[in-house]
Parts: C-alpha cells; structure tokens; sequence
C-alpha cells in the first residue's frame, strides 16, 4: 500500500485510490460534480495547503532562500494540531490502503507538497 504524490489534474495511476485534494482553493471554472471526473480530487482536504498567506510567499518565491523561508514557515504550520494529527493518520493509513495527495503546480520542486513528502516520510509513510 502507499501513498502517491500526485499534480491533481493529471491522469490517475493504476490502483491510486482515492485523491485528496490539499489545496487552498476548488479549480477555477470547473463545477464541484466534476472535481474527480476530470483528476482533480476526491476529497477536498485544504487542512493540509499552505495559509493564503503562504501561498502568495511561495508563488514569489525566487531564491532558494526565499523558498527556504516558506518551507519553514510551512512546516511550522503542518506541526500545529490538526495538520500534525492529519499527517500521523495518513502515514498509519499509507500500510493499509493507496490513496494520493496533491496539489496543482507543475513542478513539485516548488510546490508544498514536497514538503508534505518529506513530512509523511518522516512519519513512516509508505509513499511513491
């Protein structure tokens, strides 16, 4: 069993499971009956994206050190209650069941679901 990172709006993998959506917003001009016909996501899950605040840093983000400076501020965000209870089911889920996580950017180098890698990792996650 494992967790996928994925790009929402993407083709699914064989055996995905289901998609949750960590994104601050639903996709623009699409109609909610149509999130998950057209890859977008299952389940809305914004407990897991950035504030709109951290969004806007991230999305200007230039440097490495300025991305360094949203990583930061965002995994200080995922280490409060909610967000950190969330990350310890999803890893104790990831041995049980597929399912994905994602987010709209291109390039996930640049993108807050790096960082959600990098902390289910730490958590035990099984994640692809």
């Amino acid at each position: 069993m494992t967790i996928r990172i994925v790009r929402l709006g993407t083709p699914r993998a064989r055996d995905e499971g289901l998609r949750i959506g960590t994104v601050r917003r639903p996709p623009r001009g699409v109609p909610k009956s149509e999130f998950a016909a057209r890859d977008f996501y299952d389940v809305w899950y914004p407990v897991l994206s950035p504030t709109q605040e951290l969004v806007t840093e991230a999305l200007h983000a230039e440097s490495d050190k300025e991305w360094g400076a949203f990583v930061k501020k965002f995994k200080a965000e995922m280490a409060e209650s909610d967000a950190s209870k969330t990350l310890d089911l999803l890893a104790a889920l990831s041995h049980q069941t597929n399912f994905s996580v994602g987010c709209y950017c291109e390039d996930e180098a640049r993108c807050h679901r790096s960082v959600l890698r990098e902390l289910l990792k730490a958590r035990d996650a099984d994640v692809t």
